[in-house]
C-alpha cells in the first residue's frame, strides 16, 4: 500500500506547498498569510518511484481551549495517529522556534517514524536553520525547498532510512487504471444509414432496422450490463456545496460518525475542498466538503477567491452535488446559481435543507420549499428535496438513499428500442411544430452515453427544431424513464436522406 505521510509543523512553514509538490498538482490552497490550512486534506502523490498518501495539516498551535486554533490542533493530532510517518517541517530561514520545540515533544510521544526537514532552504539562506534543527533530536535534518523542488532526493533517502527496508518495500503497489466513458460517435454513423424520410416504418421494421445497424443488439445489451456493474464498483464522487455556515461539514461528520471536519459557529471555517473516503452499505463514496460560496460581489480577499475557485473545481469533477441550504433562506439567488452551474456541468443534483430541527411547522415549510424548487429551478425538475439535521442526526438516514437513486439514474442507459417506441408514441400525440410551413420529422433516437444521460435524435430538418420542443422531449424522457434530478442532454442531428439527389426518384412502397 502507498506510504501514508502526515506533513506537520507550525503555521506558514510551507506544508501545503510541499504537499502540492509531492501530489504533482495544486490541490491545497497556498498563501503568504499563516493559518490557511484548517482541516486535514488527503491526496495521492509520489516521490520518485515511491507511491504516497499525503496528509496536509493545519499549522500546530499550542492551544487547548474551545477556540478554532485548538480544534485545528486536534485535527493535526488525528493525522499523526493515522499516518505511518510524520514529515516534520520547520522554516530554515527562521530557525528553530519555541513552537517547533513544543511540537517536537508531541512527535516524540507519538509511536511513528519522524523525518525532520528544513523547508525554504534554497540557495544558502537556510544553512543556519538546518544546523539548529539538529538540536530537535530527530537525526540529520533534510534541507529542501517545496516551492522549487530542491532536496527531494535527500528526502527520499531520509524516508527510506526512517522506515527501514521492510516497511519501505511494502509501500510499493500497483495503481488502478483510470476509468472513463466516451461519447459513442459510431452510433451516429450507424443511425445515419437508416432512411430518415420514411414515415411509414412499422415497429417491427423499426426494430429490424436498428438491429441491422447494430444499435440495439445483444452485444450492446451485454456491454450496458457490464457498464452498470462497473459503475457500482467506482466510488460515487459526492460534493457537498452551499453558502457559508449552511451545515456542510456538520452533515459529513454525522454521516461518517466522527468529527473528521472542523465545525463551529464561525462562518467560513472550511477553506480547502476536503475529500473523505467512506463506505455506505458496501458502496464506496468520496465525500468532498467545500468552502462556502458567497456572491461574487462579496468575495474580496485573494484567499476567499482561491477557496471559491477550489469549490467550483470540486463541483465540476463531482458525480452528484448535494446543495445544502438553511431553511430560513433556502433557494436564495446564490443557491440558484450553484444549482444552475451543477445542471450545466451535467451533475446529478439533490437539494438538502439542513438545520431541520429549528423548523416549527414542518409540513407547511416543506410545501413552501418544494414550490420554490419547482418555480425557481425548472431546469432541475424532479431533483429530490431532503430535510435533515446534521447536528442531531434527525432524518439523516434519508440522505444517502436519495443520493444513490440520483446516481443510478445519472448512470442509467435506456434501450434503443424502448426509447424509439416512446418517441413514436410522443410525436403521434404532440408532433413538433411546422417551421416555415414545413414539418420536422423525428425518426430515431439513441442514447450516446451515461453520466449524464446523453441522447441523439435523428430528424429530417432537425436543425430547425425549436428549443421549447427539445425541452418538451427532455422532460418526457425524464418522466418516462424515471430520471428525476438528473440533467439530460439531447442533440438533434440532420439525417442522411438517400433520395436527396433530385435526379433520383424515390421508389414507391409496396402495399
Amino acid at each position: 500500500m502507498p506510504l501514508k505521510i502526515a506533513i506537520v509543523g507550525r503555521p506558514n512553514v510551507g506544508k501545503s506547498t510541499l504537499f502540492n509538490r509531492l501530489a504533482g498538482k495544486q490541490l491545497a490552497l497556498v498563501d503568504d498569510q499563516p493559518g490557511v490550512t484548517r482541516d486535514r486534506k488527503e491526496a495521492s502523490g509520489r516521490l520518485a518511484d515511491l507511491p504516497l498518501t499525503l496528509i496536509d495539516t493545519a499549522g500546530f498551535e499550542d492551544a487547548y481551549d474551545e477556540s478554532l486554533e485548538a480544534r485545528m490542533r486536534q485535527q493535526t493530532e488525528v493525522a499523526i495517529r493515522e499516518a505511518e510517518l510524520a514529515l516534520f517541517l520547520i522554516d530554515a530561514r527562521d530557525g528553530v522556534t519555541p513552537t517547533d520545540e513544543t511540537f517536537a515533544e508531541v512527535l516524540r510521544k507519538a509511536d511513528l517514524p519522524v523525518v525532520l526537514a528544513a523547508n525554504k532552504a534554497e540557495g544558502r539562506q537556510g544553512d543556519i536553520g538546518i544546523a539548529e534543527a539538529w538540536g530537535l533530536g530527530f537525526g540529520e535534518p533534510v534541507g529542501l525547498s517545496g516551492a522549487h523542488g530542491e532536496g527531494l532526493g535527500d528526502l527520499y533517502s531520509a524516508i527510506r532510512l526512517a522506515l527501514g527496508e521492510e516497511a519501505f518495500e511494502a509501500a510499493f503497489t500497483e495503481e488502478d487504471a483510470a476509468e472513463g466513458e466516451g461519447f459513442d460517435d459510431e452510433i451516429l454513423d450507424r443511425m445515419a444509414e437508416i432512411d430518415v424520410d420514411d414515415p411509414n416504418l412499422s415497429e417491427d421494421e423499426l426494430t429490424s432496422a436498428l438491429e441491422a445497424a447494430g444499435i440495439d443488439d445483444a452485444a450492446e445489451a451485454e456491454a450496458q450490463l457490464a457498464a452498470r456493474e462497473e459503475a457500482k464498483k467506482r466510488p460515487i464522487r459526492l460534493a457537498i456545496v452551499g453558502r457559508p455556515n449552511a451545515g456542510k461539514s456538520t452533515l459529513i461528520n454525522q454521516l461518517i460518525g466522527e468529527q473528521r471536519l472542523l465545525t463551529g459557529p464561525e462562518a467560513g471555517i472550511t477553506r480547502d475542498s476536503i475529500a473523505v473516503d467512506w463506505i455506505y452499505e458496501g458502496r464506496r463514496i468520496k465525500l468532498v466538503d467545500t468552502a462556502g460560496l458567497r456572491r461574487k460581489s462579496k468575495v474580496q480577499e485573494r484567499l476567499e477567491r482561491m477557496s471559491t475557485g477550489e469549490t467550483v473545481r470540486s463541483l465540476k469533477y463531482a458525480d452528484i452535488i448535494a446543495l445544502v441550504m438553511d431553511p430560513d433562506d433556502a433557494f436564495e439567488k446564490q443557491d440558484l446559481q450553484i444549482a444552475d452551474l451543477a445542471v450545466r456541468e451535467g451533475r446529478g443534483l439533490v437539494f438538502v435543507i439542513s438545520k431541520w430541527d429549528t423548523v416549527e411547522n414542518h409540513a407547511q415549510k416543506m410545501r413552501e420549499l418544494t414550490d420554490l424548487a419547482k418555480r425557481l429551478l425548472p431546469n432541475a425538475k424532479g431533483a429530490p428535496v431532503v430535510t435533515l439535521s446534521g447536528l442531531t442526526g434527525k432524518r439523516v438516514d434519508r440522505f444517502m438513499p436519495a443520493i444513490a437513486k440520483v446516481y443510478d439514474d445519472w448512470s442509467a442507459r435506456v434501450k434503443t428500442g424502448d426509447l424509439n417506441r416512446w418517441l413514436r408514441y410522443t410525436i403521434e400525440r404532440h408532433p413538433p411544430p411546422a417551421v416555415h410551413g414545413k414539418r420536422i420529422k423525428p425518426r430515431y433516437m439513441a442514447q450516446m452515453k451515461a453520466r449524464p444521460p446523453t441522447f441523439v435524435l435523428i430528424a429530417s430538418r432537425g436543425e430547425h427544431m425549436p428549443e421549447q420542443y427539445k425541452r418538451f422531449l427532455i422532460n418526457g424522457i425524464r418522466e418516462a424513464f424515471d430520471m428525476m434530478g438528473v440533467p439530460i442532454r439531447l442533440f438533434v442531428r440532420q439525417g442522411n436522406n438517400p433520395y436527396a439527389d433530385k435526379g433520383q426518384q424515390r421508389p414507391r412502397r409496396k402495399k
